[in-house]
């Protein structure tokens, strides 16, 4: 019998996240989301511009413009976040997220972190760290789970 080595399931879901984000078309930070219950994926996203809408790569990044710091000034971004697009496509088809975790390359913005929250996600789970102190403030406040998985294992890489 040959020995299989498989990831584990955490290692599974955030190394899905980042595939995801590569689907990504944000000039300044690729992130991808997978939410997942009992195992299974329900929904995915990733940060870019709503559906038909010119990129990015062709308009300019107006945050970059403007010289804007991450983690301000969301609202003249043209794009959705990647836990945005995933927590829409969910709900475009249906799917209950309620309990559900969502692994995420990078940690969650306040405004993710407010719609998470009332989405009903059980557990966070992120690879890298995000500056927004209010976000964790606001999480910190709720029962919602928070993990942090080593970037190794966010590759699917052995942990040294």
């Amino acid at each position: 019998m040959r020995d299989i080595k498989r990831p584990s399931w955490d290692q599974y879901f955030i190394h899905l996240a980042f595939e995801v984000s590569m689907r990504s078309t944000c000039l300044r930070r690729a992130v991808g989301a997978v939410i997942v219950k009992d195992r299974r994926i329900l929904a995915t996203g990733y940060n870019g511009v709503p559906s038909g809408l010119r990129h990015c790569d062709e308009t300019g990044c107006l945050r970059e413009q403007l010289g804007v710091p991450s983690g301000q000034r969301h609202e003249i971004c043209r794009g959705l976040h990647a836990e945005q697009n995933a927590i829409i496509q969910a709900a475009r088809y249906g799917i209950d997220i309620e309990g559900s975790s969502i692994y995420i390359t990078t940690e969650p913005c306040v405004v993710c972190a407010k719609m998470l929250i009332n989405a009903g996600i059980r557990e966070i789970v992120f690879a890298e760290g995000y500056p927004d102190k209010l976000a964790e403030e606001l999480l910190g406040e709720t029962d919602i789970k928070i993990r942090v998985v080593e970037p190794g294992e966010a590759r699917g890489l052995p942990v040294e």
